[in-house]
């Protein structure tokens, strides 16, 4: 292969741009898991988490990733031939529903379009139907990597909360967490899933499950035969700073960096760049003249920005376009959208010039890629950049 001069431009929805400063506290000696110096770190990085997903409750770690983080929320809390309400918002919405069906769990699957979030309306009208609460669980994806639809938490769990009926809220939260603000605790969440290769900048290997007082009074009763992704022998080994077997201990300096940088900033203002960062970029898709994948505005993505292509071009031949090109890679479409979407990742570790050279990038793509298009976009995101500074 040739040398390309510059850095690669990954502007995929994940895993994101890794830092320096985390690249440099990941490079270490492994150090014994059984010591005390270990525990220190284990009980630091374990109290940190809790601050990230805005709760009091125990946030588990596992070696793994975020699919590995859905199947312990899945073996934790339900058992074969329980009943979920789970929505069709996605590819990853699809991927957790058949998750739960291989474990024998009868999933009644909320048809959707790709376009809108879970409906907190559907949510309460089919709770309301549920009079003896078969229903054990509401399976919800927080912000849809495959369609940049972010499905409204705290509405849904008001819609629950009406009816007074006592099923989990189980949430995915991978490519939000970190990057649009998430409260677990206050939000009434019982089961949060997350991944490291996202909003918390890390490279893809560490899964997470915030579990809630609810949740694991749930998991007493749980019959799904687990091992690995027991919460019991985790939160046992985690009182003292262990893991019940070997952790990523790497991963674990590289996340403790990762939650004081996050905290650093504050999270309200982590929260703000990225609505900035996609508000902008929505202003350029507008001035192309393209259309965003998502329909309502209450919902667009904060973490990515899915945009469709013109009737007859194809996503992924742009892709490779903008790639030889220009050395910048976008998210391809999946599922249902594959080939009529591309996906602008502007998630994690990222600023206001790293994004003009995305938005750059898309427009010398689409100019070479000979797809339909205005001129200007780059243009549309800096003024929408310097109109949001110039009210600060």
């Amino acid at each position: 292969m040739r040398h390309r001069p510059g850095r690669h431009f990954l502007q995929i929805p994940g895993p994101t741009n890794v830092p320096d400063r985390i690249l440099r506290a990941m490079d270490r000696p492994v150090i014994d898991h059984r010591s005390a110096e270990f525990s220190s770190l284990g009980k630091e990085v374990l109290e940190g988490c809790r601050a990230i997903f805005q709760t009091t409750d125990p946030v588990i770690v596992y070696p793994g990733s975020g699919t590995g983080a859905w199947e312990a929320a899945i073996v934790n809390v339900l058992s074969p031939g329980d009943k979920v309400l789970a929505f069709e918002t996605g590819q990853f919405a699809t991927l957790w529903q058949a998750m739960a069906l291989r474990w024998g769990i009868d999933v009644e699957f909320v048809a959707g379009d790709w376009r809108h979030g879970a409906d907190p309306q559907q949510v309460e009208a089919r709770l309301a139907e549920d009079r003896e609460h078969a229903i054990r669980a509401v399976m919800v994806v927080h912000n849809e990597t495959s369609t940049g639809v972010t499905s409204r938490i705290p509405e849904i769990r008001k819609a629950m909360d009406r009816v007074g009926h006592p099923a989990l809220l189980m949430v995915d939260t991978v490519s939000s967490l970190g990057c649009t603000d998430y409260k677990h605790g206050e939000w009434g969440v019982d089961v949060t899933v997350a991944g490291s290769q996202k909003g918390l900048m890390l490279p893809p290997g560490l899964g997470f499950n915030a579990v809630s007082g609810k949740a694991l009074a749930a998991s007493k009763a749980c019959r799904t035969p687990k091992s690995y992704w027991d919460w019991e022998e985790m939160l046992k080994a985690n009182a003292g700073g262990f893991f019940p077997y070997t952790p990523a201990t790497n991963l674990l300096y590289g996340l403790r960096e990762a939650i004081a940088m996050l905290l650093e900033e504050g999270l309200q203002e982590v929260f703000t760049r990225h609505r900035r960062h996609g508000e902008a970029t929505r202003a350029a898709v507008q001035r192309w003249g393209l259309e965003l994948l998502p329909l309502d505005p209450r919902e667009f993505s904060n973490s990515l920005t899915a945009v469709l292509m013109p009737q007859g071009h194809d996503a992924d031949h742009f892709r490779r376009i903008a790639l030889e090109r220009y050395d910048i890679s976008f998210g391809s479409g999946l599922g249902k959208v594959k080939g009529t979407v591309f996906r602008i990742g502007h998630l994690g570790d990222f600023n206001d010039l790293m994004l003009m050279g995305t938005l750059a990038g898309v427009e010398m793509g689409l100019r070479a890629a000979g797809v339909p298009h205005q001129a200007g976009g780059v243009q549309a995101a800096m003024d929408s950049l310097a109109n949001e500074m110039a009210t600060v």
